[in-house]
């Protein structure tokens, strides 16, 4: 093929698509407005190509661009990456989360950017006991929304703008340790399959177990991406929660294999 029939292939949708998911994948992170400049094509165009090649899972759209598979798969992705991805389902989730919330109640709740989108959904509760290894919650969270509010220490992972450590609270260095309880645990999770909850780091999955152990009820937070996957490491079996929170009905499988093992699966009303 010559070269002006290849540049003449490439203008049609279905070559520019190609070139286009192959780009991504190299380049692991894209503006729309790269994109468009890159392709010679109207940010419009961009868009629409973007969106099918994300129905296709092809790519992942974001919020102004899109990012690889790959680089979703790969590694733990900056928090502000993650912000801007499913943002509508996180927000569908968390207007169910808090639903389960009472006033005067005392929660733990994990790093991840659906635990934020929950956190900015508690903004007509009053009277809360929070906590968090989530780095990112004071800034998010209003003071008229709880009465006391405890980061977990241990080691800042910048990535995820979190803590990593025991689940423990000590009011002073010559103050044994607390025995601390909750009535529920919020915990967005990375993965869930029929054999239960898991997440990319060991650490993590370490905190996440140790602080459902500590909760009365606990609700687990994925959205629709995150199921039917498994990642590195388990946190708990599907039977450890009460709750899955997501955005949309599982599969056949995981549907029979929650019901079995007694969680409510909770999702927005017409999914």
């Amino acid at each position: 093929m010559t070269s002006q029939e290849l540049q003449r292939v490439r203008q049609l949708p279905a070559g520019r698509k190609a070139d286009l998911a192959a780009y991504v994948d190299e380049v692991g992170r894209v503006t729309v407005a790269d994109l468009a400049a890159h392709f010679n094509v109207s940010i419009d165009t961009i868009r629409r190509d973007l969106d099918q090649l994300d129905r296709e899972n092809v790519l992942i759209r974001t919020h102004g661009g899109a990012v690889s598979i790959a680089e979703r798969a790969g590694r733990d992705r900056e928090i502000d990456v993650r912000l801007s991805m499913q943002t509508a389902e996180k927000e569908a989730i968390a207007q169910l989360a808090v639903d389960l919330v009472a006033d005067g109640s005392v929660l733990m709740i994990n790093a991840g950017t659906t635990s934020l989108a929950v956190t900015r959904a508690l903004r007509n509760h009053r009277n809360l006991t929070i906590a968090t290894n989530n780095l990112r919650i004071p800034a998010e969270i209003s003071s008229t929304v709880f009465r006391d509010l405890y980061m977990f220490g241990g080691a800042v992972r910048t990535l995820t703008q979190a803590t990593t450590g025991p689940v423990t609270l000590g009011m002073s260095g010559s103050t044994p340790e607390m025995d601390i309880r909750c009535d529920m645990a919020l915990i967005a999770v990375g993965a869930v399959d029929a054999s239960g909850y898991s997440t990319s780091n060991l650490g993590d999955a370490a905190m996440m177990a140790e602080m459902i152990s500590r909760a009365e009820r606990t609700a687990i937070l994925a959205d629709s991406t995150k199921l039917d996957r498994r990642l590195f490491a388990q946190i708990i079996p599907l039977e450890g929660a009460d709750y899955l929170i997501t955005d949309r009905a599982p599969s056949t499988e995981l549907a029979a294999a929650l019901d079995a093992a007694g969680v409510t699966v909770l999702v927005p009303e017409g999914e």
